[in-house]
């Protein structure tokens, strides 16, 4: 933990008192989404201390052109850069024309940050006293739509507390953003139109080089009074900026409130010549309906996702403020409405990584995904994967391979690679088995095959041929290894045979060639159109079968381990716990050099090929590899506490299984990694509800029906939650004592709970 001034709240993230070293880790947090765009919390007003401005809309990037020290063949030729979008939440606010800002207040008093998660909005309250002794009360209001997701709205209310004041509010526009994050300071937009008309005000701009067209706009209103004042166009309009000025008197104890509703249309969503019509067509919903209207839509949205996806804890709120905010984070960034979109580390949250796209999304997001939502949600997520098939063969050939081998990006916007580094773009090729996972993973799970027929086939066929010609025949083994690679652990690169690269390659190869016989077998015109499009034979299914059944696996008979990769017994085995403090993060206070010599594991990597393929060992042999292995894992990556804490449960190790998830929950809250202020880790918290729901519930899928093993950590009275198992709505609750079940909808299921059969009965609670 580096930081703890999150207050704790089952519902909602509280700061109270502005501390200006605060204010970027701050703007992450309390960071607002609707699936469609997302912003980082920014002040409305202006701000002129050190700050992460950020507002972003889904799909919308820049091919920033790689820049390396020496270039190799291979490298992809650009970065995905997420945008920052045009800026549509400033307000600049004068009083007695001095400029408000938190930065040069002479006072700042009874500041609070409130992240509403339960309805969906973010405000901030706080006294500010101006240089010349003014008192101004400011209620800042802001959220973006869940039911209108290209519009969001803003009520910023002004009190004078201490004498009259003239105020003039300057709800502005501004495209002449930059990002905090490029490679040559390119210039990202380019602006084409800025004009008001009317109480409105709208830019133009389009993307450079990816021509994404946008238009953002505004509508404000001022009332004061009860009375409308009337606004007029900025005398400080530019090429890149637009406002609207709005000039009160306000008498000691009188208020006035702006509202502002503002937003974005695409050229991805809309024809580029109608974007300004559509802008109106917004405004004129949204100012219809008005802010509080959409504040009470806003709720119930929420209120709705909730009801299905909400996890609550009993008897530790600093654990429920932390898988709520993981829950919330989630469904900000995706909801699963556009199947062109995906599910970023940082989300709507900051800029780092770039891409849109990760294995995350396949190894993390999809369990939770598929168990909260509508089965179609991850099966859109798939779908993403096959529509970028052609680009994953593309990315295969520029690396040398051929016969449509497929190399899935480690990063992408449009299923090209745009990773720069080479030991993620070339080695880090474990990504391919995340995604035939995921397919395996989606049947096992929702029962519906039909993927694999129409979509999931060729794509298991593509990353197959990949994984028979990665393999090499080494004489001397006599066995098929995998050379040069990087695994889940980014700590060691250039390494062979990483187990649990090899272990994927080989799992991969056997569910095609068993998949490729079940479609021939139960759809033959799917197969015949496969096999025609694929010209895959039986000779080259042959060829797999040898690599698979051929395929090397590291051993150690000393420890009876599978070893991460052939060198890792060759390091200076010193754990953790007996590494200095002042040296953590390693990845911080060491060279690169030092890290990679270094026996410390970043995340699980062994132990992930444990957590996916758990039914293929036995419970000693994962206590084996947890005992040697964890001691040496740093965990500073996201990714990483949550298996840990999912297994430590499944051992039965259920302190450091609280320990684990309380890190995972909680890892932005408390700022673990220090680096909060650079965006949220958003894709680990699927990670979160999976330690919970697969690690402390003991969910699993067994012979093709649920089970459950829970367990409950001391520090807890109960814990319940709610999935979606095929069409059927299941809520568990467990206590120390018992565990229930209730069954939504007609028909009868059964379940297995710690091995047992049970029978559960729609409309009735059943205790075990």
């Amino acid at each position: 933990m580096n930081q703890d001034y999150i207050k704790p709240d089952e519902w909602s993230l509280i700061e109270e008192g502005f501390n200006k070293d605060r204010v970027k880790s701050s703007e992450s947090l309390f960071s607002i989404g609707n699936g469609a765009m997302g912003q980082r919390a920014n002040f409305e007003e202006q701000y002129s201390g050190p700050s992460f401005q950020g507002s972003y809309i889904g799909g919308v990037y820049y091919p920033d052109k790689t820049r390396v020290g020496w270039w190799k063949n291979g490298y992809p030729e650009y970065f995905a850069k997420v945008l920052n979008a045009p800026n549509w939440i400033g307000i600049n606010v004068f009083v007695n024309e001095q400029p408000l800002d938190l930065n040069t207040c002479k006072k700042v008093d009874g500041f609070q940050r409130e992240l509403n998660m339960k309805e969906g909005w973010y405000q901030r309250r706080f006294v500010a006293t101006m240089a010349e002794g003014a008192q101004l009360e400011v209620r800042a209001t802001r959220f973006l739509s869940l039911d209108i997701d290209e519009v969001g709205a803003i009520k910023y209310e002004v009190t004078s507390l201490n004498g009259d004041v003239d105020i003039k509010f300057i709800p502005y526009l501004d495209s002449g953003i930059t990002n905090e994050d490029t490679n040559w300071d390119d210039k990202f937009w380019n602006t084409t139109n800025v004009f008001s008309d009317g109480q409105q005000a709208f830019i133009e701009a389009h993307t450079m080089k990816t021509n994404f067209a946008t238009c953002t706009f505004m509508e404000s209103k001022l009332i004061c009074d009860g009375k409308t004042v009337a606004g007029k166009s900025s005398a400080d309009t530019t090429d890149v900026q637009i406002g609207m000025e709005h000039e009160v008197h306000l008498e000691k104890g009188k208020s006035a409130v702006l509202y502002k509703f503002g937003g974005y249309t695409v050229s991805t969503n809309h024809k580029p010549s109608e974007l300004v019509n559509a802008a109106k067509r917004l405004l004129k919903e949204a100012v219809s309906i008005g802010f509080e209207g959409l504040l009470a839509k806003q709720a119930q949205a929420w209120a709705d996702i909730w009801d299905m996806s909400d996890i609550a804890i009993e008897g530790d709120i600093k654990a429920q403020q932390g898988i709520r905010f993981n829950i919330f984070q989630l469904n900000q960034t995706y909801l699963g409405k556009d199947s062109r979109l995906n599910i970023g580390p940082k989300g709507f949250t900051g800029e780092k990584y770039g891409g849109s796209t990760y294995w995350d999304t396949e190894a993390y997001c999809i369990p939770f995904y598929m168990a909260t939502k509508d089965q179609q949600v991850a099966r859109k997520l798939l779908k993403y994967r096959y529509n970028h098939l052609e680009k994953a063969i593309e990315n295969a050939q520029k690396l040398g391979f051929t016969n449509g081998a497929a190399l899935y990006p480690m990063v992408t916007m449009n299923g090209e690679e745009c990773h720069n580094e080479w030991e993620i773009t070339f080695e880090e090729i474990h990504r391919n088995g995340a995604i035939a996972f995921a397919i395996y993973n989606y049947y096992r799970y929702t029962g519906d095959y039909t993927y694999i027929p129409e979509m999931g086939l060729e794509v298991l066929i593509g990353i197959s041929r990949f994984w028979h010609q990665r393999a090499s025949f080494s004489k001397d083994k006599n066995k098929y290894v995998i050379l040069g690679v990087t695994g889940p652990n980014e700590y060691e690169n250039n390494v062979n045979n990483n187990w649990y690269t090899n272990y994927l390659a080989k799992w991969c190869i056997n569910y095609t060639i068993t998949q490729l016989q079940k479609v021939k077998e139960g759809y033959p015109e799917d197969y015949q159109r496969i096999i025609g499009q694929t010209k895959l034979t039986e000779a080259e299914t042959a060829l797999w079968e040898e690599v698979a059944q051929g395929m090397y696996f590291p051993y150690s008979e000393e420890y009876q381990i599978f070893l991460q990769q052939d060198g890792f017994l060759d390091k200076e085995l010193i754990t953790v716990a007996d590494l200095d403090k002042s040296q953590r993060p390693i990845n911080q206070k060491w060279s690169w050099d030092r890290i990679l010599r270094s026996p410390y594991i970043k995340q699980a990597d062994t132990l992930q090929g444990f957590y996916l393929f758990e039914d293929h060992f036995t419970t000693e042999e994962l206590e084996r590899h947890f005992d040697f292995y964890e001691p040496f894992t740093v965990h500073e990556s996201s990714l990483s506490p949550c298996v840990h804490s999912i297994q430590a449960a499944k051992l039965d190790r259920m302190e450091q299984a609280y320990t684990f998830y309380l890190r995972t929950s909680r890892l932005d809250l408390d700022d673990y990694n220090k680096e909060v202020e650079e965006g949220l880790h958003i894709t680990s918290m699927a990670g979160t509800w999976m330690s919970i729901v697969e690690g402390f519930g003991g969910m699993r899928i067994a012979d093709d029906k649920l089970s459950f093993a829970p367990r409950i950590p001391k520090q807890w009275s109960a814990y319940s939650f709610k999935i979606n198992f095929r069409n059927r709505i299941l809520r568990i609750k467990v206590t120390d004592k018992e565990t229930s079940f209730e069954l939504t909808g007609t028909e009868e299921m059964s379940i297995r709970f710690n091995g047992k059969r049970l029978a559960l009965k729609p409309g009735e609670t059943t205790f075990a």
